[in-house]
């Protein structure tokens, strides 16, 4: 992997997709075969990454996509395209998923836009790298518990009166869930918390036919982590740790939202999946 990658701030997080260099692989790798035809789903973090990943896979697979994004505007609007390139409607709504009023409102426009809403996925989220859990301020501390489990609860509240029997929920934690993270305290507790999250509203809603799970990827290639503030030396030998030698890709992530997503999962609830380059994690 190049340690290439255009160094942003964190401030700058959750960073543009279109500085990175490698750019990140989001292309789907084979033909569609329908099996999202006529469904509706709400991506949250669709604007790069992973995010971008499973917009295009869905999108190949049939369905019509509402892209939920915080201020990447270009990126955004390449997400979009491709959408429209598989011959699927998209929209893009720009907002905080920590907001609770936005989380409503980006369900609102869904529904005005589409009509329906069968599937919800909560991948937004946000880093911070410590090494010291004294350096993690009070107000990073609440930011990425209101970005990475806050926004889910909210946007899964306002989704849920539009979920039918049928719909899926698919979240995205973390290997760090798993494993935890030395310089990432206040992130791997939030994904410890998103699995925790799945695995109950996995059994508050199963009785009524809406099924809850999650995936955990490990090292993917993104623009959370060199927009999240990883060093030059961190970056160049990113993914090399796990027994794959390498990162992932964001389309070796998205055919496990996939999978979760369609009828192929259809006796599959409260589970998570572990792309996460062959580390075990027995989770």
């Amino acid at each position: 992997m190049s340690a290439k990658a255009k160094m942003i701030h964190e401030d700058g997080l959750p960073g543009n997709e279109h500085e990175l260099d490698p750019k990140p692989a989001w292309q789907p790798r084979y033909p569609g075969s329908g099996r999202l035809h006529g469904r509706v789903a709400l991506i949250t973090g669709a604007d790069s990454g992973i995010g971008r990943a499973v917009a295009a896979l869905y999108a190949r697979e049939g369905a019509d996509i509402a892209i939920v994004y915080l201020s990447e505007h270009e990126d955004a609007k390449q997400t979009i395209g491709i959408v429209e390139q598989e011959g699927r409607r998209a929209i893009a709504i720009a907002g905080d998923v920590g907001d609770k009023t936005f989380c409503e409102g980006a369900i609102d426009s869904t529904i005005a836009e589409f009509g329906r809403l069968d599937i919800l996925v909560n991948n937004a989220g946000e880093q911070h790298p410590d090494q010291d859990i004294r350096d993690i301020t009070e107000a990073q501390l609440r930011r990425t518990f209101q970005t990475n489990i806050f926004g889910m609860f909210f946007m899964t509240q306002a989704a849920r009166p539009h979920l039918k029997k049928g719909a899926a929920i698919v979240n995205c934690t973390s290997i760090t869930s798993y494993q935890g993270s030395p310089e990432l305290l206040d992130y791997s507790s939030t994904k410890g918390a998103i699995t925790s999250f799945t695995r109950a509203l996995s059994e508050n809603l199963i009785g009524d036919g809406i099924r809850v799970n999650a995936v955990a990827p490990g090292p993917i290639w993104t623009p959370l982590n060199p927009m999240g503030g990883a060093s030059p030396e961190k970056l160049k030998h990113f993914g090399e740790g796990t027994p794959m030698k390498r990162p992932g890709q964001p389309n070796e992530v998205a055919p496990s939202f996939l999978f979760l997503a369609c009828e192929d999962a259809s006796y599959i609830s409260g589970q998570v999946l572990h792309p996460n380059g062959g580390t075990i994690v027995n989770g």
